[in-house]
């Protein structure tokens, strides 16, 4: 213990210290202050500093990915905030690691950077113009990650498992800054130019205005492509890296009905969607050869286009690609794939009792389990998802009792009587489990034709 007149000695000189302190930095100011600026998006995010340390390591270096879908409502903001909003050098991540956090910084410095094109042509091309030219740097930003992040043997980003105006509506969705505001205070330094994007006004077509064409007298609306379609054209080239998931891959990838396009305005959909249909029937032939799998699929790649292209001779607002001619048309189509190697597939469903809901006619059917599966779909399908789980679990419960006490059950239901309540529980489920993966498996084995059209 020290004598009393150190401690005293002690307190005073904190007091000053703290003092002092509070002079020169007025934290409490300085707080209120920062909390004035933040936006929705600087609150769920730490600061754009290198490092801020604690937490997850993601989250020690933040990135405000995506960008929304540039519109009227938020062009001014796109170009007048710019200087305002983060990009992210070289040097904001660690030499090693981070891939997935790279990636989405390069795709905002991408966006950005072509936003910045857009806008300095916005004197001389006006507003529309300059939207159209917004929207197309955001979709390529869009696919160009998609490209990257898919070729990648690292988890997916979620969005990218999606075709067409789906996967845009995603990216859109996500954003955490929709209305491009500004999150920083201090400006950036001017960001480098990122090439990969050229705009030309005269080739737009997304026009405010919808585009007509004349039939019997009557204008007929022709909708835009990109705004419409929902379709995964054109199908990457096939190469020897990608040869393998091509051919394995093949019934996962969707062939396209025609039946659901409307009479009139749709017909460069129905094209593309029999262009897809053909090849990926070629590819069929092809797979089965093997060891010329892939001189095969190639050559049959090219022919198809090339007819496309034939049928796109004349048209109005036809596929840009089909103006080049031989390597720079396949090159073409090639870099504007959205799947390009052939390892997008139907988004895999993680299978579990509710699943049940989709199944249970064709396990009635094909596989039957020895179950009254029809109070199960009545009861339980309609509720949410989460209240479907115990619902079923309810349901199994229930059942226990009342199917091993009657003289018509099924042997596979008889063994699991003879176990414990819970046993009989996870018996029951693992049977409804199996039929249920024996009916999704089945039903694949059918290509079903999905609809070009959103």
């Amino acid at each position: 213990m020290g004598s009393p007149l150190a401690l005293v000695c002690s307190t005073a000189l904190l007091l000053v210290v703290v003092s002092a302190a509070s002079e020169e930095f007025p934290i409490q100011q300085m707080m209120i202050s920062s909390s004035e600026h933040d936006t929705p998006t600087e609150r769920r995010h730490p600061g754009f500093s290198p490092r801020s340390f604690g937490g997850p390591p993601m989250m020690n270096y933040p990135v405000q990915f995506p960008l929304a879908r540039p519109s009227a409502d938020n062009l001014q903001a796109v170009c007048l905030h710019a200087a305002h909003r983060p990009h992210y050098p070289d040097s904001y991540f660690p030499e090693s690691g981070f891939g997935q956090l790279k990636r989405r910084a390069s795709a905002v410095n991408k966006a950005e950077s072509w936003f910045n094109t857009c806008c300095q042509g916005n004197d001389t091309w006006g507003n529309e113009a300059t939207l159209c030219c917004a929207i197309e740097a955001w979709e390529l930003s869009v696919q160009s990650f998609c490209e990257e992040d898919v070729s990648v043997k690292d988890r997916i980003y979620e969005c990218c498992k999606k075709t067409g105006n789906n996967r845009l509506n995603c990216f859109h969705n996500d954003a955490p800054n929709p209305k491009y505001m500004p999150t920083q205070v201090v400006p950036m330094t001017e960001r480098p130019f990122t090439a990969g994007f050229s705009f030309d006004p005269s080739t737009c077509q997304r026009v405010s205005k919808s585009r007509y064409s004349e039939k019997r007298g009557k204008k007929v609306e022709t909708p835009a492509t990109s705004e419409t379609g929902n379709i995964r054209f054109p199908p990457g080239r096939p190469t020897a890296d990608v040869i393998e998931s091509l051919c394995n891959n093949q019934r996962q990838r969707p062939v396209y009905t025609l039946k659901c396009l409307p009479s009139s305005g749709y017909e460069w959909l129905a094209r593309q969607a029999k262009t897809v249909n053909r090849i990926e029937k070629k590819f069929k032939f092809c797979c089965k050869k093997k060891k010329d799998a892939h001189n095969c699929t190639d050559k049959k790649w090219r022919e198809e286009l090339n007819k496309f292209c034939v049928a796109e001779k004349g048209k109005e607002n036809s596929f840009r690609c089909c103006a080049g001619v031989a390597d720079d048309r396949f090159n073409c189509f090639q870099h504007n794939s959205p799947d390009p190697h052939y390892n997008m597939t139907y988004a895999t469903e993680e299978l579990s009792l509710s699943k049940i809901c989709d199944t249970h006619k064709l396990i009635k059917r094909k596989f039957p389990v020895g179950l009254p599966l029809g109070k199960f779909v009545i009861e339980c399908c309609p509720l949410s998802e989460e209240e479907k789980t115990s619902c079923f679990q309810q349901k199994l419960m229930a059942m226990s009792e009342k199917q091993c006490s009657s003289r018509k059950m099924s042997p596979t239901i008889r063994q699991c009587c003879r176990t414990s309540s819970m046993d009989f529980q996870q018996c029951v489920s693992k049977i409804i489990m199996d039929a249920v993966t024996k009916a999704t498996k089945f039903s694949q084995k059918k290509k079903n034709k999905v609809c070009p059209l959103i």
